[in-house]
């Protein structure tokens, strides 16, 4: 069998073109934005949480050095983690560090739930965008007297072949990828702020509440 048999680019564009309006119509601009971005995401590097540990490791050594009072927070580049050192250094809490990383993995969770849940449509209209591509084919095919009636059959069968393909071997695999990776990082973020509360509890000084509880026991 020839494999540039099954290369037909017309019929290609059609799938794939015809897949991805479809999917924008159904989902929308700004859902379509938070797919596009969670793609580009999963093309760059993952979450680096040995970075993230090592850079941490100097705020803990800091504030067990300096105390929570003197200590400063530290700047790495991770959005959420320069947040929450500075909310750890400005409120003394582990409260607000528990706090902010649950609103930052809320806002994480959303985000990859909405690009796993584009890519699943567009999984789910590809084979159908094949299906109309076959349609076409074969309605081109009865509509001419001289038509060629194994080109319009190949066309046919290539473009049902196109939006199987496209669902089972791209956006479907895309989607699964894209909620694996949201979830590993979920997971190695928990263990960074379990760690950091971990390693500064004993620096914070206990509120009077909290220290008054805690001669009564």
């Amino acid at each position: 069998m020839d494999i540039m048999q099954l290369l037909d680019p017309l019929s290609a564009a059609i799938v794939l073109g015809g897949t991805l309006a479809a999917t924008l119509l159904r989902c929308g601009w700004r859902d379509a934005r938070a797919a596009l971005r969670a793609l580009a995401r999963l093309a760059g590097r993952p979450f680096d949480s040995a970075r993230v540990r090592a850079e941490l490791a100097a705020q803990v050594q800091e504030i067990g050095e300096d105390g929570i009072f003197r200590a400063e927070a530290h700047y790495f580049g991770d959005g959420e983690f320069d947040t929450l050192s500075e909310a750890l250094i400005r409120h003394r809490s582990v409260e607000a560090l528990h706090e902010g990383h649950a609103h930052y993995r809320a806002g994480r969770q959303t985000a990859a739930d909405t690009a796993a849940r584009v890519l699943g449509e567009a999984a789910e209209l590809a084979p159908v965008l094949g299906l109309a591509g076959t349609l076409v084919a074969l309605g081109g095919f009865a509509a001419e007297a001289d038509a060629d009636y194994a080109r319009s059959i190949g066309t046919a069968v290539i473009t049902t072949l196109y939006g199987l393909v496209l669902a089972n071997f791209a956006f479907a695999p895309l989607a699964a990828a894209v909620a694996r990776r949201a979830h590993a990082e979920e997971r190695e973020r928990q263990e960074l702020v379990d760690w950091l509360a971990a390693a500064v509890e004993r620096s914070i000084p206990l509120r009077t509440d909290e220290a008054a509880d805690k001669v009564a026991a």
